[in-house]
């Protein structure tokens, strides 16, 4: 599968088989997150595996009320939390480089974009949570001063495909010149 193959048909996926993920498999996916760029090259993010179900029904249990991805925590195999060094990204000489301050949460991002596209490119599922009660999660994984839980992704084999929610047209997004001058891309 090629690159922009897997950015198109990635989806988001809550049902996944019990089937147990290789290590190899896992090591794989997480180098990819590894791979991703970073303010400076900090490379802050830290991620956490989880294949112990008593630590994934607690984690369950700090996903807020109603969350449809609680049900895919509870059953995939893995679920990987992503953390972040505070204080590194967006920094230079220990003092925020720009306005918008910490930059952890772009690069963890970037880093958690190659992770999910890395697992379907091995025929795994990943959906991106972030609707938690963190310091419950900051407690439940010792999470030490100085890092913050940015996200959670369950991971393993999909037990169904995701759906395609669709996306805006290009020329309802990109602009010439100036904010709110159309540029009339097609997409290919």
């Amino acid at each position: 599968m090629d690159t922009i193959e897997a950015i198109k048909t990635r989806r988001s996926i809550r049902r996944y088989k019990p089937d147990p993920v290789d290590d190899k498999v896992l090591a794989a996916v997480l180098d990819a997150a590894r791979w991703a760029p970073s303010w400076a090259n900090t490379q802050c993010w830290r991620f956490i595996i989880i294949k112990d179900q008593n630590t994934k029904v607690e984690l369950a249990a700090a996903l807020a009320a109603g969350n449809p991805a609680t049900k895919a925590v509870l059953s995939a195999p893995i679920v990987i939390v992503a953390c972040a060094e505070l204080n590194k990204s967006g920094y230079h000489s220990d003092k925020p480089s720009t306005v918008k301050k910490e930059w952890y949460m772009f690069d963890v991002g970037l880093a958690m974009q190659n992770l999910s596209l890395a697992a379907h490119t091995f025929g795994l599922g990943t959906v991106n949570i972030g609707l938690f009660d963190i310091e419950k999660v900051e407690s439940l994984l010792k999470i030490p001063p100085g890092y913050t839980v940015v996200e959670m992704t369950p991971l393993g084999y999909r037990d169904t495909e995701g759906r395609n929610p669709g996306r805006k047209e290009l020329g309802e997004m990109v602009y010439k010149e100036k904010f709110g001058e159309n540029y009339p891309l097609q997409a290919v």
